[in-house]
């Protein structure tokens, strides 16, 4: 435990060992800090005192110096300053210095740092940004080229042919970041005219376990490689160059490249190999300080707060608060909703409008693989088998008397002699079928068939051991033809790769739900993107390894694919705000998959998607390109949301660097000018206004076009809009009234304005609450 200080004399009692993970599907404990007499404390000043970067620094010196009593007491203990997005710095600190430090007028803040976590050849196809066509956002943009991504991440293996700078231009001139050497990575070679630039930050982690970083024992590196291949991986998918003839083992052929192919990438390492994966708050915040100075358009952060969330504003909240500062200057921040599915309230990133949040669906792609029993009954699986044909080997299942304990497939062991030599069928939740494999394979099994829950997410087989993915429902027909068959056996075949229909598009199954916990009339997610079997470049063990490629699913990898995109869009008008790009990805997306069918949403039961599980629908970069009106937003409406939220002006003040006073009366969160309305609480009929800009012809008329929830009225005034070389920017309002007679759950519609070319879609959530009388 530890104390919070905030401002004055103000305590309170906080836990500095909440996660973040950088979103994988894996879950690891985080062993206990050592305990040490010090700690590490971010320290946010009130505003910043100077706009020169270098008289900052000493400014931050100065204020340390005054409680240690010297500069050089204050060099030894400062770890990073945080001169750009915001001013501030982190230390090494005891207890007693850090209330101290909390005493001083130009202190806002002082917290303790938290400590962090670590969480394709289809998917640009699938979503229609074809490399072969003249037409699309792709070449409309250049391929992004001229555009800096920048990622917050495990690191970078610059090896790969995902980097290559072949045919690129110069180094954008506006790109003042760096190359920094370190641990086999030498910044002369690694970076280039595509990886421009690659940082790490460790100092704040390593003063937090007091002791240096041990590479050897880590297996990372100190310096901006990647050991996870996490970071390799996020960085191709957003941006890598193209690579023909790509493929796993054979499975997924075809050419692989980013969503931006041409545009510059910059790693900044935050996450380190070490206790299953650690970041650290003050490096992460680093991160962000450094990326705004540097010059990048687009940060992608695959990255979520565990659950319960800080707010908004608090500066455990390293994610948030980074990522404000880095929208105020113009940059788009992309981060993952998280891998908490399929229930709802699973979101992993507080609701903050200024951040664009994704969801993972998967492709229209599968890899069937054939599995045969005795009777010649043959069911298509799914794996990423690519190992021999197994032919007809004996079937089991672990059964035990209903007076025993269960035989659990994924605690199985060398001992459990029974499955030697066999092929198991095992009934297993989502998140234990990897574990199954690895459990039968060291207990002796051939093969494996697992029956779970349906969803797309698949999971290499461990050295080609045959393991295929079946429905409960199927693996109750396989179970049934073991106990009915005096010696039941099986075959199971090679996957293969199919493509297109009559493979669906789902919300997956790990992707965070919605509503927010904290803000559930900020709807989240914002967007969904591929994020399922994702195939791309990822590390090595080998250096000088060009080709190293592997299959991740999560959130994680759903998000560079929306960094990507936001790229080209950037590209094609950069004069658009980040909000602006956000509304035009939100309402062009589809809620049909691209070929005009239903989206459903893996769960326990699958059931049509909903705004709370794709917001906006799946990313649809064409659409996103021209889509007519946006719903724009500035620092201003930023901090109306704060205000609604009830957040005092003294945290707003410091958060935004000069005095903010909220109005008297606290303005109405469902009036923040989202490219969305949701109403969690309906009582009586509520008007709520929204304001669009139109980026189309000059001359423009949008009718509304309304489905209501069930159960509601709703109506738009004006239903017209009618724009032209004055009128550029219209208020409407929305008036939604309920007819339920009881309390009910969600129920959605939308509200679609429309001029024969464009359909600029809202969707709408509305919830009906009858207050219960007690007496």
């Amino acid at each position: 435990m530890c104390l919070f200080w905030h401002r004055k004399n103000e305590a309170t009692i906080c836990s500095v060992l909440f996660s973040i993970l950088l979103v994988l599907k894996e879950e690891h404990i985080l062993p206990t800090a050592a305990i040490t007499e010090d700690n590490v404390y971010i320290i946010y000043m009130e505003r910043k005192q100077h706009h020169n970067p270098e008289r900052l620094v000493e400014t931050h010196h100065e204020t340390l110096a005054s409680v240690l009593g010297s500069r050089a007491a204050s060099s030894d203990s400062m770890i990073y300053s945080y001169k750009h997005g915001f001013s501030g710095f982190a230390a090494r600190l005891t207890a007693t210095q850090a209330q101290m430090v909390a005493e001083l007028p130009a202190v806002a803040q002082v917290i303790p740092n938290r400590l962090y976590k670590m969480q394709t050849t289809r998917s640009w196809d699938y979503l229609q940004l074809y490399a072969q066509s003249p037409d699309n956002l792709l070449h409309q943009a250049k391929m992004g080229d001229g555009v800096i991504i920048g990622l917050i991440d495990s690191g970078i293996w610059p090896e790969s042919e995902a980097f290559t700078d072949k045919d690129l231009g110069p180094i954008p001139s506006r790109w003042v970041g760096v190359c920094e050497s370190g641990e086999f990575f030498n910044a002369a070679k690694s970076c280039n005219r595509k990886l421009i630039g690659a940082r790490y930050f460790i100092r704040a982690l390593q003063a937090q376990y007091g002791k240096p970083f041990n590479a050897t024992e880590s297996g990372d590196y100190l310096s901006p490689r990647d050991s996870s291949g996490h970071g390799t991986h996020t960085s191709a998918t957003a941006g890598g160059s193209f690579i023909s003839n790509v493929s796993h083992d054979g499975l997924a052929i075809g050419t692989i490249r980013g969503g931006a192919p041409r545009a510059r990438l910059a790693m900044y390492k935050v996450c380190w190999n070490v206790y299953g994966g650690v970041c650290a708050a003050a490096d992460l915040l680093k991160a962000f300080d450094e990326a705004i100075h540097d010059g990048v358009d687009v940060l992608s952060v695959s990255i979520a707060a565990d659950i319960p969330l800080y707010s908004d504003v608090d500066m455990h909240n390293g994610i948030t608060i980074g990522a404000f500062h880095a929208v105020t200057k113009g940059i788009t921040v992309v981060c993952a909703a998280g891998n908490d599915g399929p229930n709802g309230q699973t979101l992993k990133q507080t609701p903050s409008p200024w951040i664009l949040t994704v969801a993972a669906s998967t492709l229209d792609r599968s890899f069937p693989t054939p599995i045969t029993l005795g009777n010649n009954w043959t069911i298509m699986g799914q794996a990423m088998f690519t190992g021999q044909d197994t032919g007809f080997t004996n079937l089991v299942y672990p059964e035990v008397s209903d007076l025993l304990v269960p035989r659990y497939c994924q605690s199985l062991s060398p001992n459990d002699t029974w499955l030697d030599g066999n092929v198991v069928l095992c009934f297993v939740l989502e998140q234990a079928a990897e574990d199954t494999a690895w459990s039968v394979r060291e207990a002796g099994g051939l093969g494996l068939i697992v029956s779970k829950n349906p969803s797309k997410s698949l999971q290499p087989c461990p050295q080609d051991f045959p393991c295929a993915q079946v429905s409960y429902e199927i693996g109750m027909q396989i179970l049934y033809y073991i106990r009915s068959t005096r010696h039941p056996i099986v075959r199971i075949r090679p996957s293969k790769t199919h493509i297109g229909k009559p493979v669906s598009t789902n919300v997956a199954y790990f992707s965070s739900r919605g509503p927010s916990s904290i803000a559930p009339a900020i709807l989240k997610p914002d967007i969904a993107a591929p994020g399922v079997n994702i195939l791309a470049a990822v590390s090595s063990n080998d250096f000088s390894d060009k080709t190293a490629f592997g299959f991740k699913s999560g959130t994680s990898m759903a998000t560079p694919h929306v960094s990507g995109i936001v790229a080209l869009l950037k590209s094609l008008h950069p004069q658009w705000s980040p909000a602006a790009i956000r509304s035009a990805i939100f309402t062009t997306a589809w809620t049909t998959d691209p070929s005009g069918e239903p989206i459903f949403a893996e769960g326990e039961p699958m059931k049509l998607a909903n705004p709370f599980d794709f917001g906006g629908g799946i990313v649809n970069p064409n659409k996103a390109a021209d889509p007519g009106l946006i719903y724009d937003m500035t620092t201003a409406d930023y901090i109306s949301y704060l205000c609604a939220m009830g957040y005092g002006n003294s945290i707003i003040s410091h958060l935004i660097e000069h005095p903010k006073s909220c109005p008297s009366k606290a303005p109405s969160i469902l009036d923040i000018n989202l490219p969305s309305i949701t109403v969690p609480t309906l009582k009586n009929s509520t008007a709520i206004t929204r304001t669009v800009t139109n980026v189309g012809a000059v001359n423009s008329t949008y009718k509304g076009i309304i489905e209501p929830p069930l159960g509601t009225i709703v109506a738009v005034r004006p239903d017209i809009l009618i724009f032209n070389s004055t009128i550029k920017t219209i208020s409407f309002a929305v008036v939604i009234a309920s007819t339920h007679t009881v309390s009910t759950g969600f129920y959605f519609g939308s509200l679609t304005w429309k001029d024969g070319k464009h359909d600029v879609r809202s969707p709408i959530s509305v919830r009906t609450e009858i207050t219960e009388s007690y007496g």
